[in-house]
């Protein structure tokens, strides 16, 4: 984990990787009890033995399952010491260029894009990409807007 002593600091990396989180892995289980917590129960989601004769040949996790794991790659990627509280603000641009076959492990890699100051603070908009293990191709690309107050 990268960490940052102040938002000052962080500020000089605007335009830079300021950080990969750990490995996530995104099992079957994992896959069902988001499908249970949003009622998705797509069977190329759900149904293992359904989705080998799919388009990937086993299944795969929910677009808005890879969404979901920011807040947890924000956790180990990097961290500002005088930060008392952060908020997630909301999201730019999302997109999901390759799935996410059962058993992969995800990481997120961070890019300051923009820290402007707000209300008492400072917003960030970070372009977190996911990285598969093994593949070339990202499976996540977001703007991710959060609200940091020292």
């Amino acid at each position: 984990m990268r960490e940052f002593e102040t938002l000052a600091e962080l500020a000089g990396c605007v335009g830079q990787e300021i950080g990969v989180s750990d490995w996530v892995l995104v099992d079957q289980a994992r896959i069902q009890q988001f499908a249970d917590a949003t009622e998705d129960q797509q069977w190329i989601h759900t149904d293992p033995q359904r989705a080998v004769a799919g388009p990937f040949g086993a299944t795969i996790a929910h677009g808005f399952l890879t969404l979901s794991l920011l807040p947890r790659f924000f956790e180990t990627g990097f961290r500002v010491k005088s930060v008392r509280m952060g908020i997630n603000y909301g999201l730019g641009r999302v997109r999901f260029p390759a799935p996410v076959p059962v058993g992969s492990r995800l990481r997120g890699h961070f890019k300051l894009k923009t820290l402007e100051p707000v209300d008492g603070g400072v917003q960030l908009t970070v372009v977190v990409t996911v990285e598969r293990e093994g593949s070339e191709r990202p499976v996540c690309i977001a703007e991710s807007l959060t609200r940091q107050y020292e």
